[in-house]
């Protein structure tokens, strides 16, 4: 039986975005990788990986630091309007997102990334 695929949503710029494909890599996994601010994942993609991380919440996948969070007023908002604010701003989704089968992790710190890596 063949080893699950991985896919990381990656952003280069960001330290722990890289520091979780070095990790990968060094144990030999080569992921897909996925540029999510330059292909914006869909709301329904969104609410796949929220279901892959056991949660229905999609502050799990937002960074609620990031200024656009307050510029589109954020705090306090339902479910919908988060996810609807993710899909057409993907600055604020959080990284790496990293997705092993039926299984995701937010890889902060990166080491969260190897827990798929193991049954």
């Amino acid at each position: 039986m063949s080893e699950p695929s991985v896919t990381v949503w990656h952003n280069p710029r960001c330290s722990k975005s890289r520091g979780a494909l070095a990790l990968l890599a060094e144990r030999g996994v080569d992921p897909e990788v996925v540029r999510y601010l330059d292909t914006a994942p869909s709301r329904a993609e969104l609410v796949e990986v929220l279901r892959r991380l056991g949660s229905d919440d999609p502050l799990v996948i937002t960074r609620t630091g990031e200024a656009r969070y307050r510029e589109l007023g954020l705090a306090g908002a339902d479910r919908d309007t988060v996810l609807d604010a993710l899909a057409a701003n993907p600055i604020l989704i959080e990284r790496p997102i990293v997705l092993v089968g039926d299984r995701a992790v937010v890889a902060r710190p990166p080491e969260r990334a190897l827990e798929l890596l193991e049954p």
